[in-house]
């Protein structure tokens, strides 16, 4: 019986080195492909994420400057050194200036003037950016502890306005780059931005209230076709 015992247990083996080596590299690749997968995985939701993030801030952005334009008031911040006129609105394709309450949590309140520009953000690069003064009299008071501007968007690739209201004929205008009747506030603006990792900006275009009450949609409804 023992002898027996013996030679049954001879036959019993052990892994041969193919074996273990095939083994090795079967659990190798499985590890590759799990941590592969773990990688794509984290980079989709960073990505989403990013994209997340980028989008809030464009809505921000577009929606502080919606409802600051949405609050403009016809309330003049300086006078036309040359006409003696009364300046209320100023445009151009990269500044505007315009008075609007400004609410408690930007400051003090009140009517401040806003001035809404681009500067240069580094490496070729745009930042668009906000400054508030503010406005006593008709006039723009200038305080020695403003806050410096405060940024909108950076990393811009292009900005642009543009102005919209009625010509001396009633009818409507085009896109111009520049507001001349600064007596005035025009009836709609278009503000373009493109970013260099956004890409294009949804084109943002808001109506402005005019001196009789009325918004600047409800104008353009009354300018002869």
């Amino acid at each position: 019986m023992r002898l027996g015992s013996r030679r049954r247990g001879s036959r019993v083996r052990g892994f041969t080195l193919i074996e273990v080596l095939l083994a090795t590299v079967l659990l190798a690749a499985g590890l590759a492909l799990a941590f592969a997968t773990l990688r794509a995985a984290t980079a989709t939701v960073e990505r989403g994420e990013d994209l997340a993030q980028r989008s809030e801030r464009i809505r921000a952005a577009e929606g502080f400057l919606r409802r600051r334009l949405v609050s403009a008031e016809p309330t003049a911040f300086a006078i036309d050194e040359r006409s003696g006129a009364p300046v209320r609105f100023q445009g151009e394709a990269q500044r505007m200036r315009f008075v609007a309450d400004l609410p408690n949590y930007l400051g003090r309140g009140g009517p401040a003037l806003h001035d809404i520009g681009v500067a240069d953000d580094g490496g070729g690069l745009e930042r668009l950016e906000v400054a508030f003064s503010t406005v006593l009299a008709g006039a723009t008071v200038e305080e020695r502890d403003a806050r410096p501007p405060e940024p909108l968007a950076t990393g811009l690739v292009a900005v642009r306005f543009s102005y919209r209201g009625l010509g001396p004929d009633g009818r409507l205008s085009g896109w111009l780059e520049r507001w001349d009747a600064a007596m005035q506030l025009p009836l709609q603006v278009r503000i373009e931005i493109e970013g260099e990792r956004d890409g294009a900006w949804p084109v943002l275009v808001v109506a402005l209230p005019q001196g009789d009450g009325r918004i600047g949609d409800d104008a353009l409804q009354g300018a002869i076709p």
